[in-house]
């Protein structure tokens, strides 16, 4: 074993494993061709044993020090063990550890196999050679060391591209118990996620044809996979989601329909089935993780915030009261502290330009800057004299070479763009030098290398701010550039249009010999404008003036000791903060020797820099803390390097807190190698302020620098307190040293007046120096807020005379005027009144075993802003090789762990896949670009965990109930306390013409046939769009009487029985419902089974059979022999139908007698409908009822025998059937009809056929509207140009049972406003079960007749949502937040009395007032036929009567929600017109934390939440919201949506959604009316089978 340790790889060959394992990581090579080359180049250094074949396992790299190494302490006994810096990492652990006794469910949510990636062990994650973590390599891990461990050891290990906080101490020893202790902490045991395999188009229900995807229509819960109308036999056990399970067979099913309650359902299989509290079963496999869902929601969590959103009209906020619990600060003021005096260095020169030319004149063969190069080129020198020939010869260039003499395009004092790359230092030396002596301002940026760079588009704002028109580069960067067709670089979005100018020599013109710059000394022009980004992702820039950088220059070259010709090794951004400042501005001010380590050696060699110290005798080395951690990781103990010549190790970043633990570790590996602990300088700088404090290196005899272990609770609120023992909440902090030479320092408060901090109290360090930023390019307000900042004492008093500037940091003075800064103030997150650093936070997540899970550390955290508060997020990079249920388990620690130690939750956490997030040009996260990202819903994580219920602490309080109007109140006419009686009616009826002597529809259609026998009555149009067949008053008659003829001599029946007719839309189903009449037969139209889904619809027609109580079914000989099909024998044994009669052969001779009914209120037909909530009813329809509702419908049409009617309706049920079967008959208009299933086929039917037939009045649906909106968005140029014209269309009334649809009818106005249709045609109408016809209105916008029935047009108006869900009515404006447009349902109908009434207590309500419709109108329903049981609780709904009031008169409930309003318009009799709104139905009132919902507002918001949401659907299970999507896009996209649903309802609603469900399109079932069935998909989410992409379950 020891001689594979000492036999270690070349060199050549470790820098190419390493460049592979990049490529590999990069995404330039597969995994398949890294392992080949892999295999190819180790083979011929593995050590081989005879007979045995040589292997190489393809394993992540891993560093060969046993973790021991890495727990090393100092050999200082008498340190306080308070003050390690793995204190944090040792308290995430204590904090694991605590939350493992009680446990913690997260559930794993339920995905498809395609979503789930390999979790085999070939799924292998690449080392990453620019990153790595502790537990990425070796350290920590048992076993044998084998020939995978024998290369990895010589090899270097992955470093880490983040500066984490976890220890190197314990980071086994608790890996190993966290994976003890956590596999029985968080309830995930056997829930293991699984998924089903996807299933076609055609097998969730979507077809297409004639290249058009269509949604079936769903009216029966056959038509749904999840029907529970087979027997309890023939049903299997429905497949589970949350198990793996072999591939299950195809299973072909249509489009689902609407689902039919018929019977308690039967159990599936095997798995046991539970009753809610309204005795629906659901399968206890779903079902089983929501409930234990709800039982995590229901343990106690810490003691919530106080509420302080209060849902009022006012919108007041709750004043927070007076914690006493809270900590304040209740230390003195703090004072200015003062830095050093700034010594004048000798022979100092007067200006950066001065000493350019000095040191180039004098020592022209110094070395000015060395360029290591990471692809094996030898170092590139650049000396002194080079710089200032080369600077020389392109300020000459820059001023004289662009443009003409006389239009130069640059002047002194014109700002340019610098444009190099990470690996060339030298060309950028040179170029900001260059722009010195020509007195132009440079402008150091990123290369952008696509149009899609993350804040690419900001970094051209800026310059286009700026005024920039030229841009310096390099010619190979130039080369790098994206280039358009012709050339030239492409243009970037929102950048200026640039100049690019080549500084490289060969491009550039020789100055002439007199040429020389005038040297000047330094004054406040500007010298350079450095950029930031800011937390928003916008770009700012800042000015620095001559002045203040050479001022910085002498403080640092004070501060640091810098003398001339001393090397420092600089691995920072040498284009911008310390690294510009130390690299470029000091090294040329000191004559300093920089030798440059790019970002590209680094990732292959992240020792470079120490090999560059001991190889040049450095003496200063500028480093940032990641650095520190990459060559802890790539350490190997037979490195030759010597730190000892080194006299200061800057640390750019070690204002960050958790810089300390990569201090601590760094030094305690390489202290044998000459480091000493005083070298550690940690700095904090900004652009505003540059360099605020450094820590300057001391004499080991010196005292230690100072720390302090600090309460994080307390620092929440900003208060500063001393840890006294309890090691769980706790931030150790590292001082950065004292005020800089020459500066004033002081902290005030962040937001506000700048008031001076108290002493223990956190604030922002303000900076007043010559050697700081000026101003924001352009922005004079934001300028002067930061960088004319005037202390102020408690007093009021100015705290100093002079100006401040703002650092932008957050920190305190300590003891000895030493400045510790606690994070950066764009960073600090405000959750419910506290303040948490988005880096502790991160430091937490990355002290969880961060680099088993997590790609090269990358995580980001943000906070977004839900429901009026900041919610913390936690983005991660996965690695490859992570299986799903090991990342939630991480996830469930790491939201253990910072709820532990920061006592806060987590709003989401979303893991990506690698190499996925917005990367900044030295490869770190662009924090903007991945929060926008998140925030529109495109961060595609393949991971997410929402945890809304213990993040939300501020939901609205419900209001109280307010007492109802009672029998006690005073009640004068028809006002209530001081409100209108809310009641309204329409027209009389009257003026009875000569049809309606006839009581009897059967009558009617005699008369007629004996008047008008040639009249055409309807009109059948085919799916090609010509006539298919008509009937003709007398044609109608004589079929009428075979068919009674018919069920006479076949039939045998009698008067009363009732008679199925199962029948496509059209004239055979007109003609059998008249032949019913004529033999005094009950008919029942029953929609007919789909062929194509034969076995779930036919068991719904034979349910409907049996529940109507049917004594014979007639129908088409083509059903007949469907109903005969073997298909159909196996889900409906033939025999067990009654007698079935064929109406395409009818007897010859006619019905001898026909029979007159004598009662008017004895039974005509029943009406079998479906409702939202999946209830099946049949009403009775009498005779009289039926003549007075066409009665009504004909006067307020103005239906007559020369008017033509187009109707597109579903004829089965409602005023549908009404206005396709029995009107025409009462009212003589011909009536043209359009089947709305082959607009599944031809979308265009409708309107081409109401065009060609030049029809004034047309009846349609929702769902027709919709498909018409969707399907010819696009064509109707083609469209208008085929000849399609609506001008002459005068009404278009929509059809439903619900609340009109305001934005589907403005959608389908405004489209078809091309091709004439006018805006005020579209109207409403509403009907329900007990009255199949309330409200009806259509517009006229002809000419009308004297008695018209027009009225005003339908007013809409907007309401408060927020109202609405306590059951009351405020009227807003247009445009007001959380308002919600509802339109007029239409005019009431001639002879029907409206009342609102209180649902609850039944008295009435007052105008305005929100309550149930009820309606009292001859044109009634008599009563249900049958409601599977539920007659006694369904009595009252067609003879209740008002608890006061008018007691006496019967009124039929519609189960719907509305109110009434008077307008200020007329009607048509001159009266003021009452205008009826229907909000929703009653049984579909979801009652949420004691407020009242309806689903349809919720799913408006969801729709509305992102693109690829086509249709979703919500409803109510053991009191959690479950939200079901249908998702529009790629699977992948699918986790996209969770975080966006949740948000929109929490924003809009104020309510929290427990279950998302992400499903394919089609899959949500919609009604032939198209309304959605919400209860059975309810049933069919619980009962798994809705093969859902994607369940998330929020936490």
């Amino acid at each position: 074993m020891a001689d594979r340790d000492s036999l270690p790889l070349p060199l050549e060959v470790r820098a190419r494993l390493a460049e592979l394992e990049l490529e590999l990581s990069e995404g330039d090579i597969t995994q398949k061709g890294y392992e080949k080359k892999r295999s190819k180049v180790l083979q011929p250094y593995l050590p081989h044993t005879p007979g045995v074949e040589r292997h190489v396992p393809v394993t992540p790299s891993s560093s060969s020090s046993s973790s021991s190494r890495y727990q090393r302490r100092r050999s200082n006994g008498t340190r306080d063990e308070r003050y390690r810096s793995d204190v944090h990492s040792e308290a995430v652990q204590a904090a694991l550890e605590r939350h493992s006794e009680r446990k913690m469910a997260v559930l794993l949510p339920s995905k498809r196999r395609s979503l789930i990636g390999q979790t085999s062990m070939d799924t292998y994650t690449p080392p990453d050679s620019s990153s790595g973590s502790d537990a990425e390599g070796s350290l920590g891990r048992a076993g044998g060391v084998g020939v995978d461990s024998w290369i990895s050891r010589a090899l270097h290990a992955s470093p880490s591209t983040s500066s984490s906080s976890s220890s190197h101490s314990n980071s086994s020893a608790n890996a190993a118990r966290m994976a003890e202790t956590n596999m029985h902490s968080f309830g995930l045991g056997p829930m293991s996620h699984l998924s089903l395999k996807r299933r076609g188009l055609r097998e969730m229900g979507v077809s297409a044809e004639n290249g058009i995807v269509i949604r079936h229509s769903a009216d029966y819960q056959s038509d749904r996979p999840w029907s529970s109308l087979d027997s309890e036999d023939s049903l299997s056990a429905p497949p589970d989601i949350t198990s793996y399970t072999s591939d299950p067979a195809p299973i072909f099913v249509q489009r689902p329909q609407v689902a039919i309650l018929t019977k308690p359902p039967p159990k599936y299989g095997n798995a046991e089935l539970m009753e809610t509290g309204d005795g629906v079963p659901v399968s206890s496999r779903v079902s089983a993780k929501i409930q234990q869902l709800v039982n995590t929601l229901k343990r106690p969590k810490r003691k919530p915030l106080r509420e302080f959103f209060v849902e009022d009209f006012e919108e007041l906020l709750e004043v927070q009261p007076f914690d006493p619990s809270v900590p304040h600060p209740e230390g003195a003021e703090s004072t200015v502290m003062q830095g050093e005096e700034l010594d004048r260095l000798k022979n100092c020169p007067a200006s950066l330009e001065a000493a350019l030319l000095r040191w180039g004149a004098i020592a022209p063969k110094a070395p000015c800057l060395t360029t290591m190069h990471g692809s094996g080129k030898p170092p590139y020198t650049l000396t002194y004299g080079k710089l200032w020939s080369r600077s020389l010869k392109l300020a000459y260039n820059l001023l004289h070479k662009l443009g003409t003499k006389q239009e130069p395009i640059l002047h002194p004092g014109d700002r340019v763009a610098l444009v190099y790359p990470n690996n060339d230092p030298a060309a950028f030396m040179v170029a900001f030098c260059g722009c010195l002596l020509a007195e132009v301002v440079p402008v150091p940026i990123e290369v952008p290398l696509t149009k899609k760079d993350a804040g690419s588009q900001q970094i051209g704002f800026l310059l286009g701010s700026c005024g920039v028109a030229v841009a310096l580069t390099s010619d190979a960067c130039h080369k790098g550039l994206p280039k358009s067709s012709s050339g030239d670089v492409m243009q970037f979005k929102g950048w200026p249009k640039l100049l690019w100018v080549l500084t490289d020599s060969r491009h550039l013109s020789k100055p002439p010999r007199e040429y020389f710059p005038l040297i000047k000394d330094a004054n406040n022009d500007t010298a350079y404008i450095e950029y930031k980004t800011c937390k928003d992702g916008s770009v700012l820039g800042i000015t620095v003036t001559r002045m203040a950088m050479l001022t910085h220059c002498q403080t640092l070259t004070q501060t640091c000791g810098y003398s001339e010709a001393e090397t420092i090794i600089n691995v920072l951004d040498f284009k911008k903060g310390i690294g510009l400042w130390h690299s470029v501005q000091t090294s040329v001010l000191n004559m300093l020797h920089v030798v440059s380590v790019p970002y590209a050696l680094m990732k292959v060699n992240p020792l470079s820099w120490i090999q560059m110290i001991g190889q040049y005798k450095a003496k200063v080395a500028c480093v940032k803390s990641r650095d520190l951690h990459w060559a802890l990781m790539a350490h190997k103990d037979h490195i030759d390097s010597n730190m000892s010549s080194l006299r200061m190790l800057l640390i750019a970043d070690g204002s960050n807190p958790w810089s300390i633990s990569s201090c601590d570790a760094f030094l305690n590996v390489f202290q044998n190698m000459g480091l000493r602990s005083e070298v550690i300088c940690p700095c904090a700088g900004s652009p505003e302020a540059l360099t605020v404090a450094v820590r300057r290196s001391q004499d080991s005899s010196c005292k230690l620098a100072g720390r302090g272990v600090l309460s994080m609770m307390n620092l929440s609120h900003g208060v500063i307190r001393v840890d006294t023992g309890e090691k769980l909440s706790v931030l150790t902090l590292q001082d950065v040293g004292t005020p800089m030479p020459g500066a004033m320092v002081c902290v005030v408060k962040p937001e506000g007046v700048p008031q001076l901090c108290k002493t223990d109290e956190i604030g922002e360090i303000c900076v007043s120096s010559v050697a700081t930023g000026t101003s924001y390019y352009g922005l004079a307000g934001m300028s002067k807020n930061t960088f004319e900042v005037s202390p102020v004492s408690c007093d009021g008093g100015l705290a100093s005379e002079c100006l401040f500037v703002r650092s932008g940091l957050l920190g305190f003075v300590g003891p000895g005027g030493m400045v510790f800064v606690s994070g950066p103030l764009e960073g600090l997150m405000q959750v419910g009144g506290r303040k948490h650093n988005a880096d502790d936070i991160i430091a937490t997540a990355l002290a969880v075993e961060p680099m088993k899970f997590i790609y090269r550390g990358r995580t980001v955290v943000f906070s977004v802003t839900v429901l009026y508060d900041e919610r913390i997020v936690l983005v991660a990079e996965q690695r490859p090789d992570s299986t799903e249920e090991e990342s939630y388990q991480w996830m469930s620690r790491v939201l253990q762990a910072i709820d532990g130690i920061h006592q806060v939750g987590v709003y989401c956490l979303a893991l990506v896949p690698a190499n996925t997030l917005p990367k900044t040009p030295l490869g770190g996260i662009h924090l903007s670009e991945t929060k926008q990202l998140f925030l529109e819903g495109a961060l595609h994580p393949c991971s997410i965990l929402m945890c809304p219920h213990s993040c939300i602490t501020n939901l609205p309080k419900p209001r109280q109930k307010q007492p109802e109007v009672g029998p006690a109140s005073v009640m004068v006419g028809n006002l209530i306390a001081g409100k209108r009686m809310a009641q309204a009616s329409g027209r009389d009826l009257s003026n009875i013409d000569d049809s309606e002597q006839f009581l009897f529809l059967s009558e009617v259609l005699q008369w007629r046939a004996q008047t008008t026998p040639d009249h055409i009555l309807y009109t059948l149009i085919n799916s090609r769009g010509t006539i298919g067949s008509s009937l003709t008053c007398l044609q109608l008659h004589k079929r009428a009487e075979k068919i009674a003829t018919l069920l006479y001599e076949r039939g045998q029946l009698r008067d009363g029985d009732h008679v199925a007719l199962v029948y496509p839309p059209g004239l055979d189903l007109i003609a059998a419902f008249y032949g019913c009449l004529y033999a005094g037969c009950i008919p029942i139209t029953v929609r007919p089974p789909h062929p194509q889904n034969i076995s779930t619809t036919l068991p719904t027609v034979k349910m409907i059979l049996e529940v109507s109580r049917s004594v014979c079914l007639m129908t088409t000989q083509t059903i007949s022999k469907l109903l005969r099909s073997k298909d159909a024998s196996v889900a409906v044994d033939f025999k067990s139908w009654p007698p079935i009669l064929e109406t395409d052969d009818l007897p010859k001779r006619r019905c001898p007698l026909l029979y007159k009914p004598c009662d008017p209120d004895s039974l005509v037909y029943l009406d079998f409908s479906v409702s939202t909530t999946g209830m099946l009813a049949g009403v009775q329809m009498s005779h009289s009822g039926t003549s007075a509702l066409c009665r009504s419908v004909k006067l307020q049409c103005e239906l007559y025998p020369s008017r033509e009617v187009a109707v597109c309706l579903d004829p089965y049920c409602g005023l549908g059937f009404v206005l396709w079967c029995l009107c025409s008959v009462y009212a003589g208009q011909q009536s043209i009809l359009i089947s709305p299933m082959d607009l599944e086929v031809n979308p265009a039917l409708w309107l081409q056929s109401v065009s060609h037939f030049k029809v004034r009045d047309t009846f349609c649906s929702y769902s027709v509207m919709e498909l018409c909106t969707r399907s010819l968005s696009s064509l109707t140029d083609s469209l208008k140009a085929r000849g399609l014209d609506l001008t002459r269309v005068r009404s278009c009334v929509v059809v439903a049972e619900e609340r009109p649809r305001v934005s589907l009818t403005q959608s389908f106005c405004k489209l078809f406003k091309d091709v004439g249709l006018h805006p005020r045609a579209v109207s409403t109408a509403f009907g329900c079960r007990v009255n199949l016809a309330i409200c009806l209105q259509p517009h006229r916008l002809g000419k009308l007749a004297e008695q018209g029935t027009s009225g005003p047009d339908p007013t809409t108006v907007y309401v408060d949502m927020r109202a609405l869900r306590h059951d009351r009515v405020r009227l807003v404006e247009r445009g007001s937040p959380h308002s919600l447009p509802l339109m007029e349902s239409g005019k009431i109908l001639p002879g029907v009395r409206i009342i609102i009434a209180n649902p609850e207590t039944k008295g009435p309500i007052g105008d305005s007032h929100l309550g149930e419709i009820w309606v009292h109108s001859p044109q009634n329903a008599s009563g249900y036929f049958t409601v599977f049981g539920e007659e006694n609780v369904r009595s009252d709904h067609f003879g209740a009567r008002l608890s006061f009031g008018d007691t006496q008169t019967m009124w039929a409930r519609t189960g719907y929600l509305g109110f009434l309003r008077r307008t200020d318009l007329t009607d048509a009799n001159g009266e003021r017109h009452d205008a009826l709104y229907v909000v929703g139905a009653l049984d579909e009132v979801m009652e949420l934390r004691g407020m009242k919902y309806h689903p349809i507002d919720i799913e408006t918001s969801i729709i509305r939440a992102h693109r690829n949401i086509t249709e979703c659907a919500v409803f109510t299970w053991t009191n959690l919201l479950v939200v079901v999507v249908e998702l529009d896009g790629s699977e992948h996209e699918a986790l996209d949506l969770v975080p966006m649903v949740t948000n929109v309802v929490l924003e809009e609603h104020y309510l929290i959604v427990g279950v998302v469900v992400v499903v394919d399109t089609g899959i949500i079932p919609i009604n032939s009316r198209g309304e959605k069935q919400r209860m059975h998909l309810r049933d069919g989410f619980l009962a798994d089978q809705l093969d859902p992409i994607y369940v998330a379950y929020n936490m």
